[in-house]
């Protein structure tokens, strides 16, 4: 996995393949075959290996949503040190048992809100798609002139959007966007608003 991970931190996820990792192992492709049974298992893997650095956790102490909130920037500066986990998320995937530590560890922090379950396990996926959706917009940055997330699009046709984009109110004084969706979201799917 460590061979792996330096391969996409390096070269993207698109330079990770079965044949890729073993010859960085000087091994070849069909004895990795024998522990893996494709290129989506290793996947699998490397982002298991990699949800290990969100430890240590915070401790299960004070507000949930403070509690939230440093989950939820662990997340976001992992996946800065690891673009790659951002292109592989929107894919199945079967999670290892440092992901399901980290979704324990959630749930941990959740235990005292009066919601039900489905509910707090609403709560996590939208926090991980929100941090998702940060960490892919700073990936992005800005692309021949048109605003990040739009591939170059023109988007003349589209005055209000150009506007709202190009042009955005800056943000309160003191307040982070981050923080204020992150919370916004998670006091919303568990009706703590």
């Amino acid at each position: 996995m460590r061979a792996a991970i330096a391969m996409a931190d390096a070269d993207g996820i698109g330079a990770v393949s079965m044949r890729a990792v073993a010859g960085a192992l000087n091994t070849g492709a069909g004895t990795l075959y024998r522990y893996l049974s494709s290129r989506d298992d290793l996947l699998d893997l490397m982002a298991d290996q990699a949800a290990g650095e969100l430890l240590p956790y915070p401790e299960i102490s004070g507000d949930w949503p403070d509690l939230m909130l440093r989950v939820a920037r662990g997340q976001l500066d992992l996946y800065r040190r690891h673009r790659w986990l951002v292109e592989i998320m929107p894919r199945p995937t079967a999670f290892g048992p440092r992901s399901l530590a980290w979704f324990d560890h959630c749930l941990g922090i959740l235990r005292p809100v009066p919601a039900a379950t489905a509910a707090k396990f609403e709560a996590i996926a939208m926090m991980t798609g929100v941090v998702t959706l940060f960490a892919r917009g700073e990936s992005r940055g800005e692309s021949g002139g048109s605003p990040a997330g739009f591939g170059g699009m023109d988007l003349a046709a589209f005055p209000n959007l150009l506007a709202a984009l190009t042009t955005p109110s800056p943000p309160p004084a003191g307040r982070d966007l981050f923080d204020v969706t992150v919370r916004g979201v998670l006091r919303a799917v568990l009706g703590q608003g």
